[in-house]
């Protein structure tokens, strides 16, 4: 598999949002300004809880379908490979991690199979939109991590995503919960979240690569990132850390993770989080305490390690 340079684009976006001309001069200046190769458009579907059944993807807080398919073209046009993924979140703030069900069906109580019949069909009509603008690669599923015990559900989601979607399937899971997927078999390339402290790097590779080894099949981050905030860098996965603006501190990170991982051949790239569909004016950079990297130290580390690639 060729080496990922890409970007996680667009997190949040809704109906309307890739419409407005800002976002595909965003999408360019993502391209031009990182040197990416890959753009992953992460859709935001939502349920009410975590312990919903329903998963909803239409609605104003969601992209419509053919505004992403423009979105796509567009991507095309600059020369960019895409990957899809649908993920999903509780709308009372829940992260998604904590979606769960009892294991036995009770009288009363939401199930299992009913979630996954919803979560199913959220992912099946965004794998058609994959197959019809032959997207590269679709994600089933980010951070699901109390639902991946569901070993037989999770197997037959992908069957029956390979029904409508020929292209690459993969599943990203969580930081530090790469041996929790027993059915890394079942998809085609293997991938988790790099939040790893700074200086830790070289231990998380170590125990990341004994774990699948045995599966022999490609690996990379399909999410990567830290903050720019004095504190980040110990606990990059920690989005609502109090702390003042550091944008130095997010470049270490960056210098270090790119360091460690480009040492372990392995690691076939990156989906970094993230970048906006809109961007705050590059003057106001150095006010943004968060993952974007859009006008800070950062980003001119990342182009020089994916321009190297």
């Amino acid at each position: 598999m060729e080496y990922i340079k890409g970007f996680t684009f667009g997190w949040g976006a809704k109906q309307g949002d890739f419409n407005k001309s800002e976002a595909k001069e965003s999408l360019r200046l993502m391209k031009e300004r990182t040197a990416s190769n890959y753009v992953i458009f992460a859709l935001a579907a939502k349920q009410e809880t975590a312990f919903s059944t329903d998963v909803i993807y239409e609605g104003e807080h969601i992209v419509s379908d053919d505004e992403l398919r423009e979105m796509i073209d567009y991507a095309r046009e600059i020369d960019l490979k895409i990957m899809l993924k649908p993920t999903v979140n509780p709308s009372d703030g829940t992260w998604r991690a904590h979606i769960n069900f009892f294991d036995l069906d009770v009288p009363c109580e939401p199930k299992w199979k009913d979630w996954f019949a919803s979560y199913t069909a959220y992912q099946m009509h965004y794998a058609k939109i994959a197959e019809e603008k032959q997207v590269e690669m679709f994600i089933a599923g980010c951070e699901m991590v109390q639902t991946e015990r569901r070993e037989r559900e999770w197997r037959q989601l992908i069957n029956d995503l390979r029904t409508v979607y020929n292209g690459l399937i993969t599943y990203n899971t969580d930081k530090y919960q790469e041996a929790n997927v027993k059915w890394w078999d079942a998809v085609d390339v293997i991938s988790s979240s790099g939040y790893y402290p700074l200086g830790d790097w070289d231990n998380q590779l170590d125990r990341i690569e004994t774990i699948i080894k045995p599966y022999n099949k490609p690996f990379f981050f399909a999410e990567a990132g830290c903050p720019s905030r004095a504190g980040s860098s110990q606990i990059p996965n920690a989005w609502t850390l109090e702390g003042a603006v550091d944008l130095e501190e997010q470049k270490r990170f960056y210098e270090d993770m790119l360091e460690r991982t480009s040492k372990r051949n392995w690691v076939k790239g990156f989906g970094l989080w993230d970048w906006k569909a809109v961007l705050y004016p590059e003057e106001e950079a150095h006010l943004d305490k968060d993952y974007a990297v859009f006008g800070k130290p950062a980003e001119e580390t990342i182009r020089a390690f994916y321009e190297k690639k």
